[in-house]
């Protein structure tokens, strides 16, 4: 929810962001966002292995994939809510959206 309150606080930051991302040439700009979402990736890969170790995660979870899926759906949030010329959309759906991604990766136990 994190992610998605900064993006309704600046909604101005995606439309660069993505706008960036469509020059074919490399920018310090785009670099960038490549090494921000970098970290991200990263810094979500650490706390889903965290989570399997507790337990409250999937042992067998492909933490990769987690951490992928989780910042395309917020992305894809992100995209939608724009293309509505809505921001408050992100706060409304993410919630239920991050419920159904808390289904699939969390431990059968």
């Amino acid at each position: 929810m994190s992610h998605v309150e900064f993006v309704v606080e600046h909604p101005g930051v995606p439309r660069v962001m993505f706008g960036e991302l469509q020059r074919a040439e490399s920018t310090p700009a785009k670099r960038m966002v490549q090494t921000l979402i970098q970290r991200y990736g990263e810094r979500l890969h650490r706390l889903i292995e965290k989570g399997k170790a507790s337990g409250e995660l999937s042992p067998s979870l492909d933490s990769d994939a987690a951490a992928a899926l989780f910042i395309g759906t917020i992305q894809g949030l992100v995209m939608q809510s724009l293309l509505a010329g809505d921001v408050g959309r992100m706060r409304r759906d993410a919630p239920r959206v991050f419920a159904i991604y808390r289904r699939g990766i969390r431990s059968a136990q």
